[in-house]
């Protein structure tokens, strides 16, 4: 760090105290007088900042009650211009002293940059073509006692936007994108499959056993029961009991919690999707992953050409189907004459080097037969006798289960959160997590 920068950073903390200071001594001189903000309890909104901009022709000169962040101030005498931002966007206000009144407007100069306001008014055009709202009326909403991130550098550093998202989504617009993107992505996988008559439904977090994938679990204690129980690492085995029940099409959405490291592809707890369908098969699985990653791409993006991490992606419907060994040597490059079976090619792309996470079984046909099951769960049982703590243990009920009899069954599961780091460009899962796992501050 240079002595510039050493000698800097004094100074841009003795400015933020000094501004904390300040801020909080309006707010004990507006509660001494009476006025405190944090007292009004509802305000009312009669439009958005976008309302107003799509609607403008039928609004102006028209009365609006608008709410939001105060993001900008210009202005000195009689006349104040600010950007105030709701859910929806900015608009600008015009407060002028003949309008508020002397008193008013007084106050209202006092306001600062992070304050909440509520302002009635008229929608105009300013002279500059502008489209504005006059204040009538200005309400101090929420006092904001610490000042947001300097305009033109704004919150950069990536360890305190992860930190301290609140203030991310204020002072970044692409951010607040990204997490619209990804709930409307949810949305679009849950409209998908429901109007495909695939149920959805919740299976338990907390599970008395491990399984249903190969993963470190999260262990806790439930006291009144007096037993370890387990943060679940899959979805599947209570999926597929529900297969054997009846229900034919079945899905959920839900957080994921593995024990595990952290990367720019890996956090303890994740989002997936995960699917079964009875009397399919893994070519119907390729077609639904297709169907909603593409749609998704179209009606959420408006285009399926997408970019990741610097590579153009086409997501228009007809991919093309390969199995993983020609897709590894196609696109991989890694020599399979002596290979035969997925998992030899997994095993000899780990060998060069590459990450290839899709060599996990995360789709395909389910194996249903009982005595397969119970035979998988042994050899989990002895990878946990010789030291392996991720392998699975013996479930009794779900091979009671399977003896009842699976269908025939296809089954995918999708990363939520890899799919959204695909639609939005990013190149960390951290980027699409509002809340990721991070380490504490020492």
């Amino acid at each position: 760090m240079s002595e510039q920068m050493t000698n800097q950073q004094p100074q841009q903390e003795q400015d933020l105290g000094e501004q904390t200071r300040v801020r909080r001594e309006k707010l004990a001189a507006l509660q001494a007088a009476g006025e405190d903000p944090f007292q009004i309890t509802k305000y009312v909104v009669t439009h958005r900042s976008a309302d107003i901009r799509e609607g403008f022709d039928a609004l102006e000169g028209k009365s609006v009650s608008v709410a939001g962040r105060i993001m900008s101030k210009r202005g000195m005498g009689k006349a104040v211009f600010c950007d105030l931002q709701d859910v929806k966007g900015r608009i600008q206000l015009y407060v002028r002293i003949d309008e508020l009144g002397e008193e008013a407007f007084a106050k209202f100069k006092k306001t600062d940059i992070g304050d909440i306001v509520g302002v009635e008014g008229e929608v105009f055009r300013t002279k500059r073509g502008e489209i504005s709202v006059k204040a009538h009326k200005v309400a101090l909403l929420s006092k904001s006692l610490l000042p947001l991130p300097e305009k033109f550098h704004g919150l950069t550093d990536k360890e305190t936007r992860y930190r301290q998202r609140y203030v991310d989504l204020i002072m970044n617009e692409d951010v607040r994108r990204t997490f619209r993107i990804r709930t409307a992505f949810i949305k679009h996988v849950r409209k998908y499959l429901d109007d495909r008559d695939y149920l959805e439904v919740e299976t338990p977090i907390l599970n008395t056993i491990q399984g249903g994938a190969t993963a470190r679990p999260f262990v806790t204690h439930h006291n009144t029961l007096g037993l370890d129980m387990y943060l679940r690492i899959a979805t599947e085995l209570h999926l597929k009991r529900l297969t054997v029940g009846g229900f034919e099409r079945v899905y959920e959405i839900g957080r994921i919690f593995r024990n595990e490291g952290m990367d720019p592809k890996h956090n303890p707890e994740f989002t997936t999707i995960e699917l079964y369908e009875a009397y399919a098969d893994f070519h119907d699985m390729m077609d639904i992953a297709e169907g909603i990653l593409s749609s998704a791409a179209r009606d959420i993006l408006g285009s399926y050409q997408v970019q990741w991490l610097g590579v153009d992606i086409d997501l228009t419907p007809g991919w093309k189907r390969l199995t993983m060994i020609d897709a590894v040597r196609e696109y991989v490059g890694v020599d399979f004459d002596a290979v035969s079976g997925d998992e030899e090619a997994c095993r000899a792309v780990e060998a060069a080097g590459i990450d290839m996470e899709g060599c996990e079984r995360t789709w395909g046909t389910a194996l249903y037969e009982a005595f397969d099951q119970r035979g998988r769960f042994e050899h989990e049982l002895a990878l946990r006798d010789m030291g392996n703590d991720e392998a699975g243990m013996m479930d009794e009920d779900y091979i009671t289960a399977m003896e009842y009899g699976l269908p025939p069954t296809g089954g995918m599961g999708i990363g939520i959160d890899r799919a959204v780091m695909l639609l939005t460009n990013a190149d960390s899962i951290r980027d699409v997590l509002l809340f990721p796992t991070m380490k504490p501050l020492d």
